[in-house]
């Protein structure tokens, strides 16, 4: 598989600086970041299907709030946690109390994104449909991004098929990050999102909530403000987020790693090395888009 940068502009010490640190692993890396200072944009493999792990959470999150804006769905409804929504979860802390604990939908979107919690994905998504959530991306612009399942199996070999798990791509990820960035100080944004200004403001807000600080924010100055969601897969890791500088949005970032050994050559853990990568990915940014 090739994969080239390409830019907005003509690629310079940027562009190499990020394909020299995923050019320095043996494992694929696909991304798409822009700065925002200046609109450049980069792309490796950008538009190659690749698997989303819980990335795939900011478009249910976003779809669940379409039905809100609809009013279909209610941020108030109570949930009761219920022992069946344990099963076939490896993610999060839920799973690990007691069973009978009553919250809002509000506060299962919360644990969706903030921990990654499969349990309250689970009663996010059973107030949705599949299909429903892998058309609102398709109506958005998100045509490369496909639901596949509510929860992927936890029996899945470190080599299956991209039809065997949801997949995205990193130009998709960076787009709907845009797309909420945008929705901010404008109406139309987030109407084209299905939704309202209110809703795009809580849901970024829930982004930056986000307390798991490897990847991306991993080599940032410690309090850096991120608005990311992560993803653990069998294949490699994935990260997609917006970088605030100074109080301000400075770049997005969405990052897949794929076809990631169990182990490096050096006995170092392959998620490890993953991880890193996209850390690094980030700090290159943050150095280079300074001028």
């Amino acid at each position: 598989m090739t994969n080239s940068t390409t830019s907005n502009t003509a690629a310079g010490t940027s562009a190499e600086r990020l394909n020299a640190v995923c050019d320095a692993q043996r494992f694929t890396t696909r991304f798409s970041i822009r700065n925002l200072l200046t609109g450049e944009t980069y792309d490796r493999g950008a538009d190659e299907e690749t698997p989303s792990a819980s990335t795939r959470k900011t478009s249910i999150m976003m779809a669940a709030l379409k039905a809100v804006h609809d009013g279909r769905l209610d941020l108030d409804e109570q949930i009761t946690y219920e022992a069946r929504f344990a099963e076939e979860v490896a993610s999060g802390m839920f799973r690990y109390m007691t069973p009978g604990i009553i919250i809002s939908l509000r506060d299962a979107i919360t644990g969706m994104m903030v921990l990654s919690d499969n349990v309250c994905t689970k009663m996010v998504f059973e107030r949705l449909t599949l299909e429903e959530v892998d058309s609102y991306c398709k109506s958005i612009g998100m045509s490369d991004t496909h639901h596949r399942f509510l929860i992927p199996p936890l029996a899945l070999s470190p080599d299956h098929t991209l039809k065997s798990v949801t997949t995205t791509t990193a130009r998709d990820q960076l787009f709907l990050l845009q797309a909420i960035l945008d929705a901010q100080t404008s109406p139309d944004a987030a109407a084209k999102l299905g939704t309202s200004q209110e809703l795009c403001a809580y849901a970024l807000q829930t982004l930056k909530n986000q307390i798991l600080r490897y990847a991306i924010p991993s080599r940032l100055p410690f309090g850096t403000v991120v608005a990311h969601k992560g993803g653990t897969g069998k294949r490699g890791r994935m990260n997609a987020g917006i970088v605030y500088r100074d109080g301000k949005p400075f770049y997005i970032i969405a990052a897949f790693t794929d076809q990631v050994p169990q182990e490096m050559p050096d006995g170092t853990p392959g998620y490890t090395m993953s991880l890193e990568t996209i850390g690094r990915l980030s700090r290159a940014c943050w150095d280079e888009f300074q001028a």
